[in-house]
Order: structure tokens, then sequence, then C-alpha cells
């Protein structure tokens, strides 16, 4: 068991939970490599309140395939209350790793072995689906890694930031973070409701070219497609570019993503629970 409050390992939190989803109203996910990941991190905790939604895929490029994967493993071993454990524990573990020098040439593998346990993932009976995008360092072509081919280095990969660290070696390649892509394409077919976008500004969209890499050719979004994005997307472009992540500008940030979930939410969708709405706002000290 990976899962900790604070640093210290704490197994009954997530014993607790229930493993599985409610049956609910599935949508996919779609996490742009410019959303900042404690924003995104406010996005989940938001969506994580609705028993009426669930989430069945995410497709994440950028440091957000690390979050993906928490909330996957999360939601695997104590259903929405262990995701938001993993979540929280794994910022937790960024925040604090980063107030000291790193000692290996990527900070984030070892807080990911300790976040994760990647099998669980690979699971078929694992609660959502994964597609993880990397950017190929030889020759910038775009891959997927879906959740039954996923690994520790292609998370990591997509995590890693171009140039700033080494890209990541996978089956004789090396890939890293997708860098400037800032939209995805489209995600493996579910049978979900609607399709969510969360990224650091509004966007164009692309789709794959027929030999499987991706163009910027835009296309009109279908009518079940939805965006979240952040407006102050800049402020947090800084924080995994200095040495140090602040634990208070972290929960800043994911709780402008709880709001702009929130706000999200009343627009689009009537049937919120309107006491998980309330319930939601008052739940962080």
């Amino acid at each position: 068991m990976h899962v900790q409050t604070r640093i210290g390992t704490n197994e009954a939190i997530i014993a607790e939970a229930s493993p599985a989803m409610e049956e609910s109203q599935l949508i996919d996910i779609v996490l742009a490599s410019d959303a900042h990941g404690a924003f995104i991190w406010g996005v989940f905790d938001r969506l994580l309140d609705e028993p009426d939604l669930a989430i069945g895929s995410i497709t994440s490029s950028g440091f957000g395939a690390m979050e993906a994967a928490v909330l996957a493993y999360g939601l695997a071993l104590g259903g929405r209350r262990g995701a938001r454990t993993a979540l929280t524990n794994f910022w937790r573990r960024v925040s604090h790793a980063s107030m000291f020098k790193a000692d290996t040439a990527n900070p984030l593998k070892p807080i990911l072995e300790q976040s994760i346990d990647i099998e669980e993932i690979r699971k078929k009976n694992c609660p959502v689906k994964l597609n993880i995008l990397v950017s190929n360092a030889r020759n910038d072509t775009v891959k997927m890694f879906p959740s039954d081919q996923l690994s520790i280095e292609a998370v990591l990969a997509a995590a890693t930031i171009p140039f700033r660290f080494p890209a990541v070696e996978i089956d004789g390649e090396i890939y890293w973070g997708d860098g400037d892509i800032s939209v995805l394409p489209r995600c493996q077919s579910i049978e979900a409701g609607l399709r969510l976008i969360i990224t650091g500004k509004p966007a164009g969209f692309i789709t794959p070219c027929a030999n499987r890499c991706l163009t910027a050719n835009p296309v009109t979004p279908k009518p079940t497609l939805h965006t979240i994005f952040d407006s102050e997307y800049r402020a947090g472009a800084a924080l995994f570019t200095r040495p140090w992540t602040d634990w208070g500008e972290l929960t800043e940030m994911r709780d402008r993503g709880h709001g702009r979930a929130d706000d999200w939410l009343v627009v689009n969708h009537p049937f919120v629970d309107e006491r998980s709405a309330v319930d939601s706002k008052n739940r962080y000290v």
C-alpha cells in the first residue's frame, strides 16, 4: 500500500472506502499539458463530490499524467475517498521533495513510485482507463500508452520537461513530455455522456492523422465537448522551474480548480446534488 497521510503511511483510510465507483454518468477527461497540476487536483476533487458522475477514462499529457495515475490508483483501492487521499498525499510529497535539491536525474520518479502501484492501474477492473501521451525525443512523434501497456517510465516520461530533465528510455526509445502540445487527440471510445477537457487556456482542437501522428487542423467540437480552463494559468508556470514549491500556493491553485469545476457543474449539470455542492466548499481546513 502506497497511500500516505502527510509523509507517514496510513493504510486504514483506503481500506475503509468502497473500491468501486457508483453507477453514474461516465465522462471522458482530457488533460492538456499546459494545465497546472494543482489546478487539475482541484477539478478532480470537485468531480469526486458528485455521485452522479464517474470518470470512465483519462487521456493526459504533461504533468497531469502523474495525477491521472494517482487518481486511478486511489479509486481502484479506495473509491472516491481513496482517490482524494492519494491525490493529497501525492501533492504533499511533491511539495516536500521540492524543498530539497534533487539527488536523482528526475526527482519525480521516487514520488511516483511511492504514490502508486502500476499493476493496480493495469488491471482490467481498474475503474478508470488511462491513455498517457509522450513525445519521442528523437523525432518528436507522439506515442500513446493505454492502461494495459502503462509503466512507471511511461507516466514519468509524460511528466518530464523537455531539455530540463533527461528523456526517459522505454523499449529502446527515449521519450519526454509533449512540450508545447496543449491540445490532444480523441480519447479511446467509451460509453461516456461527455468529454471534459482541462486546460491552461482556451485552445483549438487537433485530430490524429492517418499515420497516427497529430495534426493541428481544427475541427468542430461535438455537442458533448466541454472545457474547463485556468484563467490564471500563467501563475503556475514557475512552480516547477524553481527549487521549491510552496504548499500554500499549491492549495490556492487547487481551490481555483475546485471553484472552476463547481462553476462548470452548476451551469452544465442541473442534476448536481445541492448538498454536495455546499459541503465541498467547506472541506478544506
